[in-house]
Order: structure tokens, then C-alpha cells, then sequence
């Protein structure tokens, strides 16, 4: 993350024409993730998972962005899903081939009308990889 909160713009998001809902969902990927082994062999995984989720989601109005370290190394590739005003959402365990999960989850938030992503069509990669749900700030009390 910049200074200014903004992201590193390293790589363009991937617009389509697939609706404003969509438009308001971030899937960032740790690009610095590991695989199981720990290799530090490059394209690291989480690279290789930022590629299959902008795959994924090439015909999809859905903003993919990469970030150096999520901090959840424990649980190996990791992805976050955020959306204003909503829950944000942080997912470790994945797979290189997780990005189509990440997208279908980006799907269902997108749609969500009470800022979270439903269980149920969830896929399961991000039923048991949930890592943390973090609350919008202004639903804060105190």
C-alpha cells in the first residue's frame, strides 16, 4: 500500500462492461507468497495466483490488485476481498488455481445487500480459508 492508502498501480485493474456492482469489489493477492515448500523460486505462488485470478476475471468488471505481503504467511496464499463500506474479508490456504474461487466470492459480495459475503454458494476454499472479517470503520462504536 502507498503512502496515500492508494495501491501500487503495477498492474491495471480489469474493467468490463459486467455492471457497477462488480466495480466496487477489490480482490488484492499477496504476490510474495510462498508455496507449500517455501521455495523462493520466481514467479513466486501468490504470483502465480494474481494471474489466475486476473484470468478469472477478464470478463469481469472486477478490480485485481497485488500487494507485497498480506502478513498471514502461516496460511500461505493469501487474498483479501474489499468493498467500501463493507466487511472486508481475509482468506489464506488458497491454491494457484484459486482464482476463480476469488472471483465467484468477488461475485457474491458484489451482490451482497448486507456488506458481507454470503456462506451459502461460497466456495469452499473460502469457507475454510477465512482467515479474519474486518469491520467498515464508521460500524465501530467506540
Amino acid at each position: 500500500m502507498e503512502r496515500d492508502s492508494s495501491f501500487p498501480a503495477d498492474r491495471a485493474d480489469i474493467p468490463s462492461d459486467d455492471g457497477e456492482a462488480l466495480a466496487g469489489v477489490t480482490v488484492i493477492v499477496c504476490s510474495s507468497c510462498r508455496d507449500e515448500t517455501g521455495s523462493d523460486a520466481h514467479p513466486r505462488a501468490g504470483a502465480l495466483l494474481a494471474e489466475d485470478t486476473r484470468r478469472a476475471a477478464s470478463a469481469e468488471k472486477i478490480n485485481i490488485r497485488t500487494v507485497e505481503c498480506l502478513g498471514n504467511c502461516k496460511r500461505r496464499l493469501s487474498a483479501a476481498l474489499l468493498r467500501d463500506g463493507c466487511w472486508s474479508y481475509v482468506f489464506g490456504d488458497l491454491e494457484t488455481t484459486s482464482g476463480a474461487d476469488l472471483v465467484a466470492g468477488a461475485k457474491l459480495f458484489a451482490t451482497s445487500t448486507d456488506g458481507l459475503i454470503p456462506w451459502r454458494g461460497r466456495p469452499d476454499s473460502l469457507k475454510r480459508g477465512l482467515v479474519a472479517r474486518i469491520p467498515p470503520l464508521d460500524l465501530l462504536k467506540d
